[in-house]
């Protein structure tokens, strides 16, 4: 039996002020980007640079298709926040990765903030297809 997880293997969720959006499951991939910059500084006397590194937060893109009005829905309540209207909402994204060992750790992104807010209707055949560019000050991961 192979150790390795894949996409089936993964639980995602999205909650807005503590809310899961219970309906916005039709997940089609995931990608989460752990941002780190190396800084680097040349001394006089030393032979070489010092290193160091800074976490700069994380980024990801989730990309869904749409199986009820409620993606819809997340976007008015991201655009309401981005306008201040609605002061104080909270979207955060949790991945439940269940490897098959039995380890289930979760990995929380918090507080995220998104860009752009595309619909995708590429051909008649095809789902409705959105794609959600975030970035979060911090993230939580409990094992």
């Amino acid at each position: 039996m192979a150790q390795r997880i894949k996409g089936s293997d993964i639980e995602i969720s999205i909650a807005v002020d503590g809310v899961v959006q219970a309906n916005i499951t039709a997940v089609r991939s995931f990608e989460v980007t752990f941002e780190t910059d190396i800084m680097s500084e040349g001394y006089l006397g030393e032979p070489t640079e010092r290193k160091d590194t800074i976490f700069k937060g994380v980024s990801g893109k989730l990309e869904l298709h749409l199986e009820t009005q409620d993606v819809l829905k997340l976007f008015g309540k991201i655009v309401n926040s981005a306008r201040v209207r609605t002061a104080g909402t909270k979207i955060n994204i949790k991945a439940t990765l269940r490897f098959p060992n039995g380890q289930n750790p979760k990995l929380s992104l918090n507080n995220c903030e998104f860009g752009a807010l595309p619909l995708n209707f590429s051909s008649r055949s095809d789902y409705a297809t959105t794609s959600l560019d975030f970035a979060c000050p911090d993230y939580t991961l409990q094992f």
